[in-house]
C-alpha cells in the first residue's frame, strides 16, 4: 500500500494502451501482494528455517528498508534513462530476487534476498505513476489513477488469501516457498507485456542521483534498525552498541550534506526546504506514528494468530481478510469524503482504527484461547476501514500544499518516510512483542503492543487536526 513519486514531464505523451495500463498495474500489485503474503507465512518460515523472532522481523523489515532507501533514486533513474527501461529492469530484478527468496537455503540468505527484492521494487514502482502521468491525460488519466488507487486495496486482499492458500497447500512439500516462486511466471509474463505495450518517456530536465545522501541515509537507517531488531536477542553485543552510537553521527552527516547540496542549487535526496514546509512537517508528525503502528500491527498479528491461537496459514489469511476488505472499500470512496470533509477524514480514519484496536484487545482478553475468525472480524474490519481512510487520504492532504513543480519530490519524501516507518514499527514494537512473549505469554504481549499502538493512534488523531485542508 504505497504511493510513489511521479516526476513532472513536458515531453510529448505517447499513448498508454489498455494492455500497457494492465502491465504497470501488475507491476504495482506484485510488491504489495508480496508484503502481505510474507506476513501470513512468517510462522511457517520460522518452523522450516528455525529463525528467531528477531530474524523474522528482519525478513519483513529488510524489504522495507531497501525499498525506502532507493525509492527516490529509482524515480530519478527513470526520469533520466527512461521509465519503460527502468520498469523493465526493476521487474526483471524483482522476478530474479523472488526466485532467490523461494530457494533460500537459510534464513540469513532469505533476509538478503528480501533486501534485494525491496531494491528491485524501488526501481520498478516509481515508474508506474510516472508512466501513467507521461502517457495519459484528461479522463484517461483519471481512470488510470483511480485503478491504481484501487489496486492497493485489491492487492491487500489477494495477498492475504493467496498467501494462506499457497502455504496451506504445501505444494510438493515446499511449504512457504511458493509465495515467492509464484512471482516468477507472473514476472516473466509481465516482462513480455512490458516490452510489447509500454511507451518510453523520460524527463527533459532530470535530477541527478544524490549518491552521498543515499549512502548516509542508508547508514542512518541500518545503524538504528538492525541493533533494535537483533541486539536484544543476541544479548546486546559490542557491534550493536557501536551501531547505535553511529546513528546520531550518520543523521547529522546526512542533514549537513542535504543542506549543502540544496544550497548549491542541486536536488538532494530529501530536500530540507520540502521537509520544512508546514504541510509536510505536520504530515510527517502524523505519518511516522501511523505507519510505524501499522508495520508493527501486521507483524504482531501474524505471529499471534499462528503461534498463539494456532491458526493455520489459510485461517490466518481469512482472519485478516475483513481488514483488507475494509481498507479496499475505503480506498475507493475516500476521495469523495475528502471533497466534503477535507483533512477531517484522516482524523475519522484514525478514530475508526482506534476503535478497531480496542475491540481486538477486548476480544482477545475475553475469548482467549478460543478466539475464532468471526470473533476477530469486527475489530479487523473497523481497523481496516480506519487504515483505508487515513492512509489513502494522508498523502493527498499533505501533497495538496506542495507546489506542482516539486510534487514528485514531495511524494518521494512521504513514501520514503512511510516505508522507513513501517520498518521502524517492526523494529520497536515488534521487538517489544518478541521480548514479552517469553515472560507474559502471547496473549498479554499482543494486548500490550496493540494497546501501545492505540496510544499512538490517539496521537495521530491529535496531530491530524492540524493538517492543511486540501480543499483550499
Amino acid at each position: 500500500m504505497t504511493l510513489t513519486q511521479a516526476a513532472p514531464t513536458r515531453v510529448v505523451r505517447p499513448g498508454l494502451s489498455s494492455a500497457g495500463l494492465v502491465t504497470v498495474l501488475l507491476g504495482a500489485a506484485l510488491p504489495i501482494i508480496d508484503f502481505f503474503i510474507v506476513n501470513v507465512a512468517l510462522p511457517t518460515i520460522n518452523a522450516d528455517l528455525h529463525a528467531s523472532t528477531a530474524t523474522l522481523e528482519l525478513v519483513v523489515a529488510a524489504y522495507g528498508i531497501s525499498y525506502a532507501l532507493l525509492l527516490v533514486v529509482g524515480g530519478r533513474l527513470g526520469d533520466a534513462y527512461g521509465r519503460r527501461r527502468l520498469f523493465f529492469i526493476g521487474l526483471m530484478a524483482f522476478t530474479v530476487t523472488s526466485l532467490l527468496c523461494g530457494i533460500a537455503p537459510s534464513v540469513d540468505m532469505l533476509v538478503l534476498a528480501r533486501a534485494l527484492q525491496g531494491a528491485a521494487s524501488a526501481l520498478m514502482l516509481p515508474q508506474v505513476l510516472s508512466i501513467i502521468q507521461a502517457s495519459t491525460s484528461g479522463e484517461s488519466r483519471s481512470k488510470a489513477l483511480g485503478l491504481y488507487g484501487a489496486m492497493g486495496g485489491i492487492s491487500t486482499v489477494v495477498g492475504q488469501l493467496v498467501g494462506g492458500l499457497l502455504v496451506s497447500a504445501n505444494l510438493w512439500g515446499t511449504g512457504w516457498r511458493p509465495i515467492f516462486l509464484v512471482n516468477v511466471p507472473i514476472g516473466l509474463v509481465g516482462l513480455w507485456l512490458a516490452r510489447q505495450t509500454l511507451p518510453e518517456s523520460r524527463s527533459e530536465n532530470p535530477h541527478g542521483v544524490d549518491r552521498l545522501g543515499t549512502v548516509l541515509l542508508g547508514v542512518s537507517i541500518l545503524s538504528l534498525l538492525v541493533p533494535l531488531m537483533e541486539g536484544r536477542a543476541l544479548g546486546w553485543p559490542v557491534w550493536s552498541i557501536v551501531l547505535l552510537a553511529v546513528f546520531p553521527l550518520a543523521v547529522w552527516g546526512f542533514v549537513v550534506v542535504e543542506r549543502r547540496i540544496e544550497r548549491s542549487g542541486a536536488m538532494p535526496l530529501l530536500p530540507p526546504s520540502v521537509m520544512r514546509m508546514p504541510s509536510m512537517r505536520r504530515g510527517l508528525m502524523v505519518g511516522v506514528p501511523f505507519f510505524a503502528g501499522f508495520g508493527a500491527f501486521m507483524f504482531v498479528v501474524a505471529v499471534t494468530l499462528q503461534e498463539g491461537l494456532h491458526f493455520g496459514p489459510l485461517k490466518s489469511g481469512l482472519a485478516l481478510t475483513p481488514m483488507a476488505v475494509g481498507f479496499f472499500t475505503m480506498s475507493l470512496v475516500s476521495s469523495r469524503f475528502v471533497t466534503r470533509f477535507g483533512q477531517r477524514v484522516v482524523v475519522a480514519g484514525a478514530a475508526f482504527q482506534l476503535i478497531g484496536l480496542l475491540v481486538l484487545v477486548g476480544t482477545v482478553a475475553m475469548a482467549w484461547p478460543l478466539v475464532t475468525v468471526l470473533d476477530l472480524a469486527p475489530g479487523m474490519l473497523l481497523a481496516g476501514i480506519g487504515q483505508g481512510l487515513a492512509m489513502t487520504t494522508l498523502f493527498r492532504v499533505v501533497l495538496s500544499r506542495v507546489p506542482t513543480e516539486i510534487a514528485g519530490v514531495g511524494s518521494g519524501v512521504m513514501t520514503t518516510t512511510q516505508q522507513t516507518s513501517l520498518a521502524l514499527g517492526v523494529a520497536t514494537l515488534g521487538s517489544l512483542f518478541a521480548s514479552l512473549i517469553g515472560s507474559v505469554g502471547v496473549r498479554d504481549a499482543f494486548m500490550t503492543v496493540i494497546g501501545l499502538q492505540a496510544v499512538l493512534t490517539v496521537g495521530v488523531m491529535w496531530f491530524a487536526r492540524r493538517l492543511p485542508d486540501p480543499r483550499g
